[in-house]
């Protein structure tokens, strides 16, 4: 493919989040409408730990970041009256004036020599924004403990430690191993190991910029007893990792995968399935169609359809909830969540509106049938 990508985009996506934050507060235009009809009920099911079924850690019980799904807008007279409204229904004129953009700015397709050129080299430009950075750029997702309590859960402590295999890895002794794919400087992967105290927790981070590893592997929080970072491309399906296959309990894929070029997204997710064990999840967050990020584009800047190249390179993608399930289930995983998050966040200062829209999924491994463990 000629706009093949490489995980060195990941930990841009993933954090882009929060340098969105900062970013959309300048922004000028807004698309839509709020509309709330409760009798009708929303668009969107609130992602809450009792809807997913997992008990939130005592420890965990004073998280100051509410759940999503807790705040709607009934009153479209409140709109300024707190940050951010979940819940938010858009309505046919809305989503047309949303297409409509997005053909806007896809109506001019970059250069191909130029994108090559980007995508070919994202080392280059990784490398060189670690170094001048280091871990002071981004902030520490802890929201992913409201989101995804699975996170705080505690190993099984009935089952007795694995035995030290033939030839030993980093965590082969662990009870509960977690891999998060794209760590950059450890923004999830010290506050994981922070908030999930269990000494029975092994914790794996990868990224494709040798100076983001760098970076969590010189931190004082790193502990080479609790958790190993190492350099890795995703989308390389040949790329070796520390880890048998069928051994990890959790794999966090948060704005990773938009990052990646469309013809790298099922191959990448049935090569993650494969290091799985029976019963684990891939917890998934990424960009949404439509989200303010892709009707925030230029022309010139989509390479295809809701692809697009930021100024420095890196790739973008903006998933539909069909999408991700074809891609999910097409690896063999069972669905637990698939929900679309859509958020009105607001500039009261200015009286701006800002539509977000993300996906949230929990995909699991099916466990393996008595049957077929009898017939090995």
């Amino acid at each position: 493919m000629l706009f093949r990508a490489t995980a060195r985009h990941i930990n841009f996506v993933i954090n882009h989040k929060t340098a969105f934050h900062s970013q959309y507060l300048t922004c000028k235009a807004t698309v839509g409408r709020v509309t709330h009809t409760p009798s009708a009920g929303p668009a969107y099911v609130p992602t809450s730990a009792a809807r997913s079924g997992v008990a939130i850690p005592r420890h965990m019980a004073t998280d100051k970041r509410p759940q999503f799904g807790n705040r709607t807008l009934d009153n479209p007279d409140d709109v300024f009256k707190h940050n951010a409204w979940d819940n938010v229904e858009w309505g046919p004129e809305q989503e047309s004036e949303a297409r409509q953009k997005v053909e806007q700015n896809a109506s001019v397709k970059a250069d191909r020599e130029k994108a090559e050129q980007l995508v070919g080299a994202p080392n280059t430009y990784w490398d060189a924004f670690y170094d001048q950075h280091d871990n002071k750029f981004f902030k520490d997702r802890n929201w992913l403990f409201t989101e995804f309590p699975e996170l705080g859960e505690p190993s099984d402590t009935s089952q007795p430690l694995p035995e030290t295999p033939s030839e030993p890895y980093p965590g082969c002794q662990a009870r509960r191993r977690v891999w998060e794919v794209g760590c950059g400087v450890g923004n999830t992967v010290f506050p994981l190991l922070e908030t999930n105290s269990d000494p029975h927790l092994f914790v794996y981070g990868s990224d494709f910029s040798e100076s983001a590893v760098k970076i969590v592997r010189q931190a004082p929080q790193y502990d080479p007893q609790r958790c190993h970072a190492f350099v890795m491309d995703v989308s390389d399906e040949q790329a070796e990792v520390p880890f048998p296959e069928s051994s990890l309990d959790l794999i966090v894929l948060i704005f990773v995968l938009s990052a990646l070029h469309p013809s790298r997204h099922e191959p990448t997710v049935r090569r993650l399935a494969r290091f799985l064990r029976p019963g684990g999840m891939i917890l998934f967050r990424d960009y949404g169609r439509y989200d303010m990020a892709q009707l925030r584009f230029k022309p010139g800047r989509c390479l295809e359809d809701n692809l697009y190249s930021r100024g420095d390179g890196t790739l973008v993608y903006f998933f539909t909830q069909e999408e991700l399930r074809r891609i999910f289930t097409g690896a063999g995983l069972e669905e637990v969540q698939n929900l679309v998050d859509r958020r009105l966040q607001v500039n009261r200062g200015r009286q701006l509106k800002m539509y977000r829209v993300w996906n949230q999924c929990k995909y699991r491994k099916p466990l393996e049938s008595p049957l077929a463990e009898e017939g090995r």
